[in-house]
């Protein structure tokens, strides 16, 4: 899959395509139920398929504090469309420059213009152009002027209620990862690559694998019991996604304990995926303190991982 990161990176040759537009944060179920019809389109067409994502999202920009978590951030949201067959996927950089173009110059110069849009897929709740005034029937009718077809993403359920990002967030948030798994298709896993730490683990018996995390917020926060995959070999461990308070820790990361493995894997990706929850993110009167909860919580974590 091409990866098209700012419009101006955007070549005569992209022009000619079928495009849906979204976060697609997660690509869970109803995401790629909306992407195989994409697919069957561009097919039919013979054009290539491109999904259009802002980053970073517009909320992140105007009220960071309120911003949705991530459940992918855009490095694993690339792996996921790639993995349902989209041909490119292209990320337009959100700032206040671009927020502040006219929902007429959006259609014209990038949809009509730049793109050449044949097909275009959205959600009816779509908005665009300073202040929002773009919507769905806008675009519409701009299709009927420049001739492309515009569809809305069809809600897709499951026992009754709508598959959404925000319900996969709220499912993950109440430690409900089979419900979660059971919305994306897939276990909620998280990807990153092994950074050094400040190495205090080692002092109490307990090294951790550390991640940073790579969004402004993330869509889980404790301990959690975890399966965790690195160099192609699968392992049970004991992680906390979080601040760390007992250390005084600012930056969100993840910090995983790997059960019975020695390895130096400093440097190489891994993949963790929670299992259960075993508690939330606590500060403790003394590092002692912490040390013995550790030891409990890694129990706990093996009993619930056998």
């Amino acid at each position: 899959m091409e990866f098209i990161r700012g419009l101006k990176n955007v070549k005569p040759s992209h022009s000619g395509c079928i495009l849906t537009i979204g976060k697609f944060d997660g690509v869970h179920l109803g995401h790629q139920a909306v992407l195989t019809n994409v697919l069957e389109k561009a097919k039919a067409l013979d054009l290539p398929a491109m999904v259009m994502v802002f980053e970073p999202q517009p909320e992140e920009v105007f009220m960071p504090e309120k911003a949705p978590a991530r459940i992918s951030p855009l490095r694993e949201k690339y792996e996921l469309l790639k993995a349902q067959g989209v041909d490119r996927l292209l990320a337009v950089r959100f700032n206040a420059d671009f927020a502040r173009q006219s929902a007429d110059t959006f259609v014209h110069d990038l949809l009509v213009d730049k793109l050449g849009v044949k097909f275009l897929v959205v959600g009816d709740d779509f908005r665009f152009g300073h202040g929002r005034k773009g919507d769905f029937a806008m675009l519409q009718a701009a299709g009927r002027k420049y001739g492309f077809e515009v569809v809305s993403t069809q809600s897709f359920t499951m026992h009754a209620h709508r598959i959404s990002s925000t319900a996969v967030r709220h499912a993950l948030a109440s430690g409900d990862f089979p419900l979660a798994k059971e919305m994306l298709g897939r276990p909620f896993t998280i990807f990153g690559r092994v950074v050094h730490g400040e190495k205090k683990g080692r002092t109490i018996g307990f090294p951790t694998a550390n991640v940073m995390l790579k969004r402004c917020r993330t869509p889980i926060h404790g301990v959690f019991a975890v399966r965790v995959m690195v160099k192609g070999k699968q392992y049970n461990g004991v992680a906390n996604i979080g601040t760390r308070p007992t250390l005084n820790g600012e930056r969100n990361q993840l910090e995983v304990h790997i059960f019975d493995m020695t390895d130096d894997i400093y440097g190489m990706p891994i993949s963790v995926a929670p299992i259960a929850k075993i508690r939330n993110e606590q500060k403790f009167a003394s590092f002692e303190a912490l040390k013995e909860q550790i030891k409990a919580d890694a129990i706990k974590a093996r009993l619930l991982l056998e």
